[in-house]
């Protein structure tokens, strides 16, 4: 079972910390949705009759193109792929999720439509502030209850920690509010600063409080003590899911299962070949008005396959299995390798290694110390 990820770059505006492809400016949402539309018919055999498990909008904002947009789109992929929908997910802001906009959206379930990723970040206005998002606390509040009004029941809410205006009270509260609004589904960061972001520049001008590494890692484990004693499982470094509720297309993900991605940035994976959308949205929509794909590849060597699982297996509960084909040809080496991790790091139990609440805060320093030459 595979999945697709289609990338809408269109934003209302630019949330400081952003790295993701995106713009502001709405001009050429029309071209865009016929480029993409293209698109799909141009690749409609990537998956040679594989059925799609999931779709995900993800951006951007997918809700700031209109339901007929995404009604045509989603109608585009059922046309051309064979659709088996267990999970199909819509980003959105809060502020998007008005009545009228969540009645025009429920259109969507005749394509299997049933779940939203809801971009709340925090429920504290000065750290709304901080990283200019465009809602307030109260819309985001409104936002959850009036999606699970709506029949949602498989939402997920993103959260941001680590933001220098975020005290660890305020972080228990977000952390309180989750619980109590039963959402069954989260995910949560630290923030990082990205190069070329508007965070970036405003802390190099000391326009903007830095990044304080000591109060993000005592906020993770705030997060991560707060998932063990209200039935959220760990199942991924950044995601926490009542049982029964894990998100299945990030899931296939971390699984190795073959995906593509649609839109400007958007990545696709096939077996051993790695392919990437450029990130150029007027470069996008005027290849495929040539019928021209506008894409990159490479295929992965062995070796680089056997990274990329160990990278994002020692994230997942499930961890890295020496058993897994991709790396049992190593399993020698990545044994002698494990000897220079620190001990508290990982748990290594029938040839399975799986990180600790301690070695959590350390999932990319134990991969790279793992890493195959």
């Amino acid at each position: 079972m595979a999945g697709i990820y289609i990338h809408i770059p269109f934003c209302k505006q630019a949330c400081s910390y952003c790295n993701f492809y995106f713009t502001t400016s709405p001009k050429l949402k029309g071209d865009f949705v016929e480029a993409l539309l293209r698109e799909i018919e141009l690749q409609k055999h990537f998956f040679s009759g594989e059925e799609i498990e999931t779709i995900y909008f993800g951006g951007g904002t997918p809700t700031r193109l209109g339901a007929n947009d995404l009604l045509r789109i989603s109608e585009s992929i059922f046309k051309n792929f064979s659709c088996n929908i267990s999970e199909f997910t819509i980003e959105a802001n809060p502020d998007d999720l008005t009545e009228r906009k969540l009645k025009e959206l429920s259109a969507l379930r005749e394509f299997g439509f049933n779940r939203f990723s809801i971009g709340v970040q925090s429920f504290s206005e000065e750290d709304l502030r901080y990283m200019n998002r465009a809602h307030s606390a109260q819309e985001a509040l409104s936002s959850i209850k009036r999606t699970q009004d709506f029949g949602f029941e498989l939402l997920t809410i993103d959260l941001i920690y680590g933001t220098p205006t975020l005290q660890d009270s305020q972080w228990l509260k977000n952390l309180e509010i989750v619980k109590n609004l039963q959402v069954p589904h989260f995910s949560s960061y630290a923030l990082t600063v990205e190069d070329g972001t508007s965070l970036a520049q405003k802390i190099k001008k000391q326009k903007s409080l830095p990044i304080d590494e000591e109060k993000a890692t005592a906020q993770f484990d705030i997060l991560m003590n707060f998932a063990a004693e209200n039935n959220f499982e760990h199942y991924e470094i950044s995601n926490y899911a009542k049982p029964g509720k894990k998100a299945v297309h990030n899931t296939n993900y971390w699984l190795g299962k073959s995906y593509l991605g649609l839109g400007p940035s958007a990545h696709s994976f096939k077996e051993l070949e790695r392919s990437w959308n450029k990130p150029n949205l007027r470069a996008y929509i005027s290849n495929l008005k040539n019928g021209l794909l506008s894409n990159e590849s490479e295929n992965l060597t062995p070796i680089q396959h056997a990274n990329e699982y160990i990278m994002t297996s020692l994230r997942t509960a499930l961890g890295l299995d020496l058993n897994n084909s991709l790396v049992q040809k190593f399993r020698i080496s990545l044994v002698e390798k494990l000897q220079a991790v620190n001990a508290e790091f990982y748990s290594f139990d029938k040839e399975i290694i799986t990180l600790t609440n301690k070695g959590k805060h350390f999932a990319d320093a134990v991969a790279l110390a793992l890493w195959l030459e």
